[in-house]
């Protein structure tokens, strides 16, 4: 039984235009969980069930925040997350510049301009500040979908890792630790946080090592 509490995670960003609204790309909150518990109901089974005494049950329990951020995986596909996102600050602040020069522009020769080219103009504004607003909206989508599958990813590859490591040490259950959860104490001897970090990083480096040629 593996038990993860939910991690968030949030960047906020600065407004990039006087003329937009909310314009930062960074809102970014993940919050992931996964609980799993099934219940039997029925008559009683004639079949023999495998039972653990309490006295023998071999438990251990893990910090989950630590885990995850020591992960080196998790260290570098979030860091380039973070880079794809200061990219994505970079191109929409420079695009919310040339708007707001635009409009600048407009109002200041909106006088010499006929009620027609003037609404034209308004118009044409509008629609860039609707594509503007649209792209930034894409941007947010886009960063909180790797976010999430990055999560996704490095809880699969912890659960993975976790399920070899208790069956190689005879564990019945390795339980999560983090601040203001279920567990309120717990023998520090019990504590595997180092040897999983170090479990699962080793096995990711040996990941990125290229097969050798048959």
């Amino acid at each position: 039984m593996f038990i993860f509490a939910p991690i968030r995670k949030n960047t906020d960003v600065k407004e990039t235009a006087k003329l937009l609204v909310l314009a930062g790309i960074l809102a970014l909150t993940f919050s992931s969980c996964d609980q799993a518990g099934k219940t039997t109901e029925g008559a009683a089974s004639t079949e023999s069930k495998e039972t653990v005494s309490v006295a023998d049950l071999k438990v251990a329990y893990v910090l989950t925040d630590s885990v995850i951020a020591r992960y080196t995986y998790f260290k570098e596909k979030s860091g380039d997350i973070t880079q794809k996102g200061k990219n994505f600050e970079s191109e929409l602040g420079s695009r919310a510049k040339g708007f707001e020069q635009e409009v600048a522009n407009f109002q200041q020769s909106a006088q010499a301009m006929t009620p027609n080219q003037a609404r034209a103009k308004q118009e044409e504004l509008v629609k860039k500040e609707q594509n503007l607003v649209t792209y930034r909206d894409n941007i947010m989508q886009e960063l909180s979908g790797d976010e999430s599958k990055l999560y996704s990813d490095v809880y699969d590859q912890i659960q993975e890792y976790l399920t070899e490591y208790a069956q190689a040490n005879n564990l019945e259950m390795v339980l999560s630790y983090t601040r203001g959860g279920a567990i309120w104490y717990s023998n520090k001897a019990l504590d595997i946080t180092d040897i999983v970090v170090e479990g699962l990083n080793k096995k990711y480096e040996a990941s990125k090592v290229p097969a050798p040629a048959k």
